[in-house]
């Protein structure tokens, strides 16, 4: 299965905001969206950087509740791993596991198409244990 598979199935929409807001303008999209991330974009939808969770526990337990007002560019991670929608799904975890995170922007022509996260990855991978198992189980009950 590719990423793409993966959009298709659960939405292609991710919650973007601008580098010049403050933490607390993403904490509070993370809050209302229940989400884990939001993505940082140019007017031209091309992913300038990623704001997790754990990016504003980080900026909090170093600056205190001040970090809250100053701009997400000053805390969001720059360096942006991206797939593209035909990345496999286990190429996607390969990534992921190294980078030690759990989102993963996918970008087509340079735009932002979507964003797939780790809990993403696990749902469709256990889908298909059960699909194999139920495959498996078939067989032996026709043999």
């Amino acid at each position: 299965m590719t990423v793409r598979s993966i959009l298709e199935r659960k939405g292609r929409d991710v919650v973007t905001v601008a580098p010049e807001q403050t933490l607390a303008d993403a904490a509070r999209q993370l809050s209302e969206n229940r989400i884990g991330a939001v993505v940082l974009v140019n007017a031209e939808q091309g992913v300038l950087g990623i704001l997790s969770e754990r990016d504003i526990v980080r900026a909090i337990a170093a600056e205190g509740s001040s970090a809250l007002e100053k701009p997400i560019s000053a805390f969001m991670t720059s360096k942006v791993q991206v797939c593209n929608e035909s990345a496999t799904v286990n190429e996607v975890m390969q990534v992921m596991t190294q980078g030690r995170f759990r989102h993963l922007p996918v970008a087509k022509d340079g735009k932002l198409v979507g964003l797939v996260s780790i809990g993403d990855v696990v749902k469709w991978r256990m889908e298909e244990v059960e699909r194999e198992a139920e495959e498996i189980r078939t067989y032996i009950a026709t043999a």
